[in-house]
């Protein structure tokens, strides 16, 4: 493996273990913010990770109101996407576009108003109380672009922290320290910080990693109800059962487009097959997709 390759598997591993199973499922106090009509894309992208080109030819579109989620096998390129995305990896070739403009065109700050980013594994600062980290959100994009609210703080800013808070359930923990929640409830503050920015896209690279079903399951109903208000969604999953919940996917294999649309049109057999190497089954139940994989017994 070359080092540019080990880089490009690097972005797809988990670290760290599995958490514990929640006492109670989130829960949403508010309906969904409104979000006018916006669009996020990209043309024929091509993006190097180091000299290894780990996206190649990309062309996609992202709408508000949905969830869209990029699956493929490790090392495919769904990090590196995601990261030109956000305007965070400059693209080789190739352009990504917000509402028509030429990501490249919007300033720092224009794009932290438009684009929050959970980032794969992301890291609390211990010690700061869980309201602390939330209103990180509201500093214009928070850690991620490195900038303060324009005018100070406002009321504005205290309630939308507030309803960050009561949307991902965990106003309870407001006043706790970040090191004393589980890592299932630290992903739920980390979400909550992002949503107090009050985005036009969420931005999400592997969110449902270490945690057991029923966390997960509850980050995507999350986010399929912050999509529902018109938000939109965009995270790479691993799971693809979890994935057959959104309502777009874009399936990477070794840096191109193998498949887009929606989960019926992506998750075939024969799909399945040419990215991960897979004999399944894809099965509908309750009116939702299930992939079940062929596994060989042993003698």
């Amino acid at each position: 493996m070359t080092g540019d390759e080990g880089r490009a598997d690097r972005d797809e591993q988990p670290s760290g273990a599995a958490l514990p199973h929640h006492a109670s499922p989130i829960t949403h106090h508010l309906p969904p913010i409104t979000h006018p009509p916006a669009l996020l894309s990209c043309h024929d992208l091509s993006v190097k990770a180091g000299s290894l080109l780990a996206v190649q030819n990309v062309s996609a579109e992202f709408p508000a109101g949905q969830l869209s989620a990029i699956i493929g096998p490790n090392g495919a390129g769904k990090s590196t996407l995601m990261r030109a995305l956000l305007g965070l990896d400059v693209p080789t070739s190739g352009e990504v576009r917000l509402d028509g403009r030429p990501l490249a065109a919007w300033t720092r700050r224009e794009r932290a108003a438009k684009l929050a980013y959970l980032a794969q594994g992301e890291a609390l600062p211990e010690g700061a109380l869980v309201r602390d980290v939330v209103a990180l959100g509201r500093g214009a994009g928070g850690w991620l672009w490195g900038l303060l609210p324009l005018g100070g703080w406002a009321q504005a800013d205290e309630d939308a922290v507030t309803q960050a808070l009561r949307r991902t359930d965990t106003e309870q923990f407001a006043e706790r320290p970040v090191q004393s929640l589980s890592g299932g409830e630290r992903q739920r503050v980390s979400l909550a910080r992002a949503l107090a920015a009050d985005p036009q896209f969420l931005m999400l690279d592997e969110p449902t990693n270490h945690l057991d079903l029923g966390y997960a399951a509850d980050l995507l109903t999350a986010l399929n109800t912050e999509a529902a208000g018109g938000m939109g969604v965009v995270a790479v999953l691993h799971d693809l059962t979890l994935a057959a919940q959104a309502d777009r996917l874009l399936l990477l294999h070794a840096g191109r487009v193998l498949a887009q649309g929606t989960p019926e049109e992506v998750l075939t057999p024969a799909n399945l097959h040419a990215a991960y190497g897979l004999q399944a089954e894809v099965l509908r139940h309750n009116g939702r997709l299930i992939v079940i994989p062929e596994v060989g017994r042993g003698k």
